[in-house]
């Protein structure tokens, strides 16, 4: 019977296996670190905290929701005002630029 001790052994390429696992562990790695962690700011800082501050604290939409959340404007002033900031550069009309 021909076994693997007789014929030499598997020889330099016993090495290739571990090798693709490592790579396909760097890649499963570098894929979370690019996705999962990016939003967060990574492991380390607590969920929805960003450099400065909670997220979205001063942004002019993030604002206008709370205003809208606590009560302060009712629906129809929110949906106007969200309106005009989502546009890209001022008011338009259906012909252009207001």
């Amino acid at each position: 019977m021909d076994t693997l001790a007789n014929s030499g052994g598997p020889g330099p390429w016993i090495l290739l296996f571990p090798i693709i696992w490592a790579a396909v562990a760097v890649g499963v790695v570098t894929l979370l670190r690019r996705t999962v962690l990016r939003g967060r700011g990574g492991p380390w800082q607590p969920h929805g905290v960003r450099r400065g501050g909670p997220a979205g604290e001063h942004s002019p939409i993030g604002l206008l929701g709370r205003r809208f959340a606590a009560g302060e404007i009712d629906e129809d002033e929110y949906w106007r005002r969200l309106s005009v900031l989502d546009e890209p550069y001022g008011r338009y009309d259906k012909d252009g630029p207001a």
